[in-house]
């Protein structure tokens, strides 16, 4: 018998069991409730099957996953633009775990590169480009991404590529910025870590 695709506890689970760290997001909503969020990020799948609360929306934390997300913006603007810079570079389109959003735009996920202090940045301010924001594990609490099975205004994010999450490619990489070491030996393009 295979799981609810409506329910939200399965699909934290399979996102636990895909590797990453999830945490509770009000129901419909974006922003957790309080502070804190990130020391209540679960890797277990049987802390979420006893805690996860049915239609709670999920946060997916980046620094407790390891996980660069890129955010394309509406209407494929963004996914244009990253193509475009992929193509100018000769590089593949990064094939990996892909979300589609409600807003007809998608999360892209992506490993951190080890000694990686990649932050969260928005608003047209990223090195990839307009449309293109970033959601990284950062040099504090990291930032997040809104998990596959949350609703937001009715419409649900939903799994559009299922493959498993890949290694940040070095050309993303090399454009967000590299980190070494511990504290401030490490490099980010700015310190904003909220979603």
């Amino acid at each position: 018998m295979s799981a609810d695709p409506a329910s939200t506890t399965a699909a934290a689970l399979d996102l636990t069991r895909r590797g990453l760290a999830v945490f509770a997001l009000p129901p419909g909503g974006r922003r957790p409730d309080a502070g804190g969020w990130s020391s209540r990020c679960w890797t277990d799948p049987g802390e979420v099957q006893r805690l996860w609360c049915e239609g709670d929306n999920i946060g997916v934390g980046c620094r407790a996953s390891h996980l660069v997300g890129l955010d394309l913006d509406v209407d494929g603007a963004g996914q244009d633009v990253l193509a475009a810079l992929a193509a100018c570079l000769g590089e593949p389109w990064p094939d990996t775990l892909t979300v589609a959003t409600p807003s007809q735009g998608a999360h892209l996920y992506f490993r951190a590169p080890p000694g990686c202090s990649i932050a969260s940045v928005s608003g047209g301010r990223t090195a990839l480009g307009p449309g293109v924001d970033v959601r990284g594990p950062g040099l504090g609490s990291g930032g997040y991404l809104i998990g596959p099975g949350s609703v937001v205004d009715g419409i649900r994010y939903v799994i559009e590529r299922d493959l498993p999450v890949q290694p940040l490619p070095h050309w993303i990489t090399d454009r967000l910025g590299r980190g070494t070491g511990s504290g401030s030996g490490k490099r980010a393009l700015n310190l904003r870590e909220a979603h």
